[in-house]
């Protein structure tokens, strides 16, 4: 079974992403690693983080088990190494493909995204501010995609190839 992580900043495209594979290849499951954790105020420390990675793991783990599920995209923003392998690590343990890709976009499509998402209720002109800022450090790191002027079929198809 195959691991599809998606990786990048906060409105980068991550979910959106995600949700168009799960939607589009049968059996596939998906997992919103900011499911795992949702706290109220939230924290972002280490030991949230480490139960955050605790929970993708379980359900990676389950959704492993599962005879209906044929692949798994998972979404997180991770943004330290630590964090990054513990997930690879513990997904590679239980005998999975692991297939990563951090998704980024220059200052401008990274606006518009953000300013676009009438959904969710935390794109604050103060969060978009840590976003941008993130985005030296997600171009960065290895295997990266920018998604500027591509479309998510577009994407998703250098995915899945």
């Amino acid at each position: 079974m195959r691991v599809i992580i998606i990786n990048g900043p906060m409105g980068v495209g991550k979910t959106t992403l995600g949700k168009y594979i799960a939607e589009k290849y049968e059996g596939t499951a998906f997992i919103d690693g900011d499911w795992c954790f949702d706290i109220h105020p939230f924290v972002g420390n280490c030991e949230t983080k480490t139960m955050a990675i605790d929970n993708i793991l379980h359900m990676v783990d389950n959704y492993r088990k599962c005879s209906i599920c044929k692949m798994i995209v998972l979404v997180w923003l991770m943004d330290e190494q630590w964090v990054y392998q513990k997930v690879v690590g513990g997904i590679s343990d239980m005998g999975l493909e692991v297939k990563s890709v951090v998704l980024v976009c220059d200052k401008n499509n990274l606006i518009d995204r953000w300013k676009n998402d009438k959904k969710c209720e935390w794109r604050s002109q103060e969060w978009l501010e840590v976003s941008l800022k993130s985005l030296l450090f997600f171009s960065s790191l290895e295997n990266g995609i920018d998604t500027s002027d591509l479309t998510v079929d577009t994407i998703a198809d250098m995915i899945m190839r």
